[in-house]
């Protein structure tokens, strides 16, 4: 049996409004993960197994290894069907807004959602969510938000409704946001929700070779070539990784080429703490990856030096300027965090 982690009323709230909605639409972030396609398209699944018309709309493109997932062909990106998308948000009668806390994280369609007049619900796992929904279920102590959509459908006495395709996102996002269960997941209720989506027929096997083990060529290569370049802080138990926009260019870079970078360090015997720096491609930044085992707190070090956050183990920000300048802050917070990484160590 699971928890009762989600409010009763919040529950009943949401139940309410889908009883009378029509058409719903499901929005999350800019550069879209497992977890924000796993449970944007397990939530879709449920809703189209209710006759909703539901729609499922992102800012941008997601990684070529998520594109196997059972309606991903049906989600919309945002950047290039803008009017269409646009007006399916004004139309709706439910948005809800899934793995995301604030409203500037879904880009350019942050305007068109605060300014629908749909009732909104948020769901997500983390720190801080702001005030823009009606609805908020934030639960930053729970591994992934397809684990809340899977929490909420249920408690709604839905189980039943839930589809092998349903089941197959909700485990992708519950599996990629825990790096294949190896952090955040010590929670034994993960595992009886495994069990329970084992029970709608998906093969777990098989969802983790479509998932990781089946990159390009170039991707490995890519790999070998940031391998290379490492920088390993002994005194520190961390490590750091880069890559430029020039490099990524070389390697014929596609969106999602570097997912799983970032945790490839904690291999090292002694290190505790990984950072990689990634020019991104599109706007004039540096994308901040950092992962940690143990206690350290890599969200406290992203909310201090590169205006992000996240979870105890797995965090993120952003750093404007050079990819020079990104290394000396990481340094710079190296150092500040030394007693907590050498105690640790």
């Amino acid at each position: 049996m699971l928890t009762k982690v989600i409010e009763q009323s919040k529950i009943e709230h949401f139940a309410k409004w889908l009883e009378r909605a029509e058409k719903i639409v499901i929005v999350s972030h800019v550069g879209p993960d497992g977890d924000a396609i796993g449970s944007s398209l397990g939530l879709w699944h449920f809703l189209n197994s209710q006759d909703k018309t539901a729609n499922v709309i992102v800012p941008n493109a997601f990684p070529d290894f998520l594109k196997w997932m059972p309606g991903s062909k049906d989600v919309l990106l945002y950047d290039r069907y803008k009017e269409f998308a646009d007006q399916l948000i004004a139309e709706a009668d439910v948005i809800c807004c899934l793995d995301f806390n604030a409203i500037h994280r879904i880009d350019a369609m942050g305007d068109a959602v605060l300014a629908s007049p749909a009732r909104k619900i948020l769901i997500d796992h983390h720190l801080h969510p702001e005030e823009f929904c009606k609805i908020i279920i934030s639960h930053p102590e729970i591994s992934s938000t397809s684990e809340l959509v899977f929490r909420l459908i249920c408690r709604m006495g839905y189980f039943g409704d839930i589809s092998k395709e349903g089941a197959e996102c909700i485990y992708t996002g519950m599996m990629t946001d825990t790096g294949g269960f190896t952090y955040n997941s010590n929670n034994r209720e993960i595992y009886f929700i495994i069990s329970e989506l084992l029970s709608k027929g998906i093969d777990k096997d098989d969802i983790y070779r479509k998932v990781y083990n089946t990159y390009s060529e170039s991707r490995l290569r890519l790999m070998g070539h940031v391998l290379s370049q490492m920088k390993v802080y002994p005194d520190h138990h961390a490590a750091l990784i880069s890559l430029t926009k020039k490099e990524q260019g070389q390697f014929d870079y596609i969106r999602g080429d570097s997912e799983g970078f970032v945790n490839i360090p904690l291999s090292i015997k002694g290190v505790i703490f990984s950072c990689f720096l990634r020019e991104d491609t599109e706007k004039p930044m540096i994308k901040i990856s950092l992962r940690s085992v143990g206690t350290f707190p890599c969200n406290r070090l992203a909310a201090e030096f590169f205006n992000g956050g996240g979870h105890l183990n797995a965090s993120g920000g952003e750093f404007y300027g050079t990819m020079e300048e990104a290394r000396k802050v990481f340094e710079q917070a190296l150092e500040k965090y030394r007693p907590l990484l050498n105690a640790k160590g």
